[in-house]
C-alpha cells in the first residue's frame, strides 16, 4: 500500500483535475489524503442553494468531505486559508488570502501533513495552476516547497492537455455540441490553458472511474449546477472531456512513452 496526497485550492477543484486517480487509488488499496488550501470563501453561488443564515464556507466544507468520501480518501485537510478570488480582485490581498501567504509558512503546514502519512505520491498543479488563478498559482508553490521539505519521493503537477483541448473543441464543433464561432476558450486563452503534450509525462485512463468522478461533481451542489457544463454533457462526451487525467511528473524528461499511473506503472 502507498499514500497519495492530493492538493488543491478550492472545493470541488479535487474532483475535476484529480478526481480519477483518486478513486482509482482507493480501489487498488493505497490510502488517499485530500488537502484544500482553502474555504472557497468566494466561489460563485448556485442559485437558491443555501439554507436561511448557511454561509457559502460551510457549505462547501460539507460539500467537500461528502466528494472525498466518494472518491475514497481516508483523511481530508483544510489548511485554513481564505479564497483570494479571481485574478485582479481586491480579495486577492485579503485577510488570510491564501495568494498572498508566505510560500514557506504554508508549505511548512502542508510538508507536516506528508511526514505524518510518509507520503509516496504528491499531486499539486503546473507552474501557471492550469489557468492562472492566483490560489491555483500558489498551489503550484507551496506544493514544490512541500515536497522538498518532507523529501516526497515522486511529485506530479496535474494539468490539461493542451493539444489535446484543441482537438477536443474541434471534434465538438464538427458535432454540432454547442461550440460554434466565438464560442469557448480563443487561441490566445488557449495558450495561458494546460500544458503542451511534449511536455507532459502521465497519462492516465480514469474511464473506469468517471461515476464516481461525476458523482463527486454533484457533491459540490453549491459551485455545479446539474446542467452546468460539468454535468449536463452527454456520456460519451463527458468521457472525452474527463476520462484522462494528465500529470507531469517533476524530474522526469518529458518526450518519452507516457507513464500510465501514478505509482511507477
Amino acid at each position: 500500500m502507498a499514500t497519495l496526497v492530493t492538493f488543491h485550492a478550492h472545493p470541488d477543484d479535487e474532483c475535476i483535475a484529480c478526481g480519477g486517480v483518486m478513486r482509482a487509488a482507493a480501489d487498488a488499496g493505497h490510502r488517499v489524503v485530500l488537502v484544500v488550501a482553502t474555504g472557497g470563501e468566494h466561489g460563485e453561488i448556485v442559485q437558491d442553494v443555501l439554507e436561511p443564515g448557511e454561509t457559502l464556507a460551510h457549505r462547501r466544507h460539507a460539500e467537500t468531505l461528502e466528494s472525498a468520501r466518494i472518491l475514497g480518501a481516508a483523511r481530508t485537510e483544510f489548511l485554513g486559508y481564505v479564497d483570494s478570488g479571481m485574478v485582479g480582485t481586491e480579495t486577492n490581498d485579503g485577510e488570510g488570502a491564501f495568494a498572498a501567504a508566505d510560500v514557506e509558512e504554508a508549505a511548512q503546514r502542508l510538508a507536516a501533513i506528508l511526514r505524518e502519512e510518509d507520503a509516496d505520491v504528491l499531486t499539486h498543479y503546473d507552474d501557471h495552476g492550469g489557468y492562472g488563478h492566483p490560489d491555483h498559482v500558489q498551489v503550484h508553490h507551496v506544493g514544490q516547497r512541500a515536497a522538498e521539505i518532507a523529501g516526497t519521493p515522486r511529485v506530479y503537477q496535474a494539468t490539461t492537455n493542451r493539444d489535446e483541448m484543441r482537438r477536443l473543441m474541434a471534434m465538438a464543433r464538427e458535432a454540432g455540441l454547442g461550440l460554434g464561432d466565438g464560442e469557448g476558450p480563443d487561441e490566445r486563452q488557449l495558450e495561458a490553458m494546460g500544458t503542451p503534450e511534449a511536455e507532459l509525462t502521465t497519462r492516465v485512463d480514469v474511464t473506469p472511474w468517471l461515476g464516481a468522478k461525476r458523482d463527486a461533481m454533484r457533491a459540490h451542489a453549491s459551485q455545479i449546477a446539474p446542467e452546468s457544463f460539468f454535468l449536463a454533457l452527454p456520456d460519451e462526451a463527458f468521457a472525452a472531456a474527463f476520462g484522462t487525467e494528465w500529470f507531469l511528473r517533476v524530474g522526469e524528461p518529458t518526450g518519452g512513452p507516457f507513464e500510465t499511473g501514478l505509482f511507477g506503472t
